[in-house]
Formats: structure tokens, C-alpha cells, sequence
């Protein structure tokens, strides 16, 4: 019996770039036939829209528009995305905070490998979780605050406003993460994870604490501060500089 492949849509306007990822394609991911290609914006959004792929290698910046444009105005489909991304710290954050799948340029077949592996494993499993969505919302909106966070549990995902989170606590390999309504989510991933993505207010102020600073109450010399919802954290040495500065 055949396998099913995955029908995949390559959006990218460079087309040394395009041929060089349908021929990794080829070569290491059997499970993928690419049935359609587009330069920009403006070709990708009738060529997604007509051949309603299961996966979409996504150029972030583009002439024309970026990727969000395109996932924007293909609100209305449901397909898995890799980005293609040339390094830049504002995209990475985005695509971190919604979990998103994505490659950097050059493209490493080991991580298309592995990309490509792992939407492979949700569609198998019918794991529809519209990702797309929450990174349109993210990059529409100018608050971090108000943005999004999607948190990989035990159980699948779960999505919570950055203004939710209270504090996180690395345990392990997963990171436990407090809520404003008093819940505690455990997530599947280093703490070091969140220090790299979560914006100001959040702080790490200990090898295994992070810190909401809104939601900061007290803090007192002898190294501990309390949040509102009456814990004590501790401050350690090599944080407190940075702590001290950020919490006028």
C-alpha cells in the first residue's frame, strides 16, 4: 500500500531557493509531494486558495507582502506551515511564541528532516490546531502583552495571553507555568526557552524563575520578592543588577 503524501506548496521568491528545497525535498522527505509553487503574495493567495495543500513552505519576507499577509488572507484554509526565514530576531520571536514550525536559511536538511517529521506526525494524527491563526493575531498586535503564547503540554496545546502568565519555574525538561486564574500549566519545554522569547515585563531573576514584573508586589534587601498572588521568589545575586533595573 502506498503511503499517503503530504500535498505541499512551496511560497518563495527566490528561484535558486525554491529548487533547491524541492530537490532536498525529494531526496529526504519521501513523505511530501510539492504540487505547486508562487513567487509572492499575489500568486500564492488564488494558488493556496485553488490547491488547498496540507503544508506550506512559507518565505517570511517576500516583495509585496510577508508571510503573515499570505496567512492572513488564507484565514479561511486549514494547512500546516513551515517558514523559511533569513535570521531576524522580530520574525524568530513571533514564530517562537506560536510554536510555529521554521527553518533558517540556509536550509539545513537535518532540521527540514525534522520539520517536516513532525507535521507529518500531526496529520497523522489529526492534530488540527490552527496555528496560523494565533501568528496572524500575534503579529497584528503591538502589545506584547496582549499577544499570545502557545504552551506544548503533556496533553497537545494551550493557548494564553502573555498577560496571563504570573511566573514560570523551570522543573526539569519542562517548565511550570502560574496563571492569573491560579492555574499551573506544566509545558514541554526548557525554561531557557521562555527567558529567549518572552518580552519585558517578563524577567528571570534565578536559574529557575521567571517573573511577570506587573505582577511584582514587594521586594526586600534580603533577596526575595513577593508577587500578588503571595508567593516569594528568590532573587539571585547574578540577576539582581538587571532585576533592580527593570523594577522601578
Amino acid at each position: 500500500m502506498s503511503l499517503q503524501k503530504i500535498k505541499s506548496v512551496i511560497v518563495e521568491d527566490e528561484l535558486a531557493a525554491r529548487e533547491v528545497l524541492k530537490n532536498y525535498l525529494g531526496k529526504y522527505c519521501p513523505q511530501v509531494e510539492v504540487i505547486g509553487e508562487a513567487q509572492n503574495i499575489k500568486e500564492a493567495v488564488p494558488l493556496l486558495h485553488d490547491l488547498r495543500p496540507q503544508l506550506v513552505f512559507l518565505d517570511v519576507e517576500m516583495p509585496f507582502g510577508n508571510a503573515f499577509d499570505v496567512l492572513e488572507a488564507c484565514k479561511d484554509l486549514q494547512f500546516e506551515t513551515i517558514f523559511v526565514t533569513a535570521f531576524s530576531e522580530y520574525s524568530l520571536k513571533a514564530l517562537n511564541q506560536s510554536a510555529a514550525y521554521y527553518l533558517l536559511k540556509p536550509i539545513s536538511i537535518e532540521e527540514l528532516i525534522v520539520a517536516v517529521n513532525k507535521v507529518h506526525q500531526q496529520i497523522l494524527n489529526h492534530e488540527i490546531f490552527n496555528r496560523n491563526k494565533i501568528i496572524v493575531e500575534n503579529f497584528r498586535e503591538t502589545k506584547p502583552e496582549k499577544q499570545q503564547v502557545i504552551l506544548p503540554t503533556l496533553e497537545g496545546f494551550e493557548v494564553v495571553k502573555m498577560e496571563e502568565i504570573v511566573r514560570l519555574r523551570g522543573n526539569g525538561n519542562f517548565t511550570d507555568i502560574y496563571l492569573q486564574n491560579g492555574n499551573k500549566k506544566m509545558v514541554c519545554r526548557f525554561l531557557k526557552h521562555f527567558s529567549d522569547i518572552l518580552p519585558l515585563p517578563f524577567l528571570r531573576v534565578h536559574k529557575s524563575h521567571m517573573v511577570n514584573l506587573s505582577f511584582v508586589k514587594s521586594y526586600n534587601k534580603g533577596g526575595f520578592l513577593t508577587l500578588n498572588d503571595n508567593s516569594e521568589i528568590e532573587v539571585s545575586a547574578t540577576y539582581k543588577e538587571d532585576f533592580l533595573r527593570n523594577f522601578k
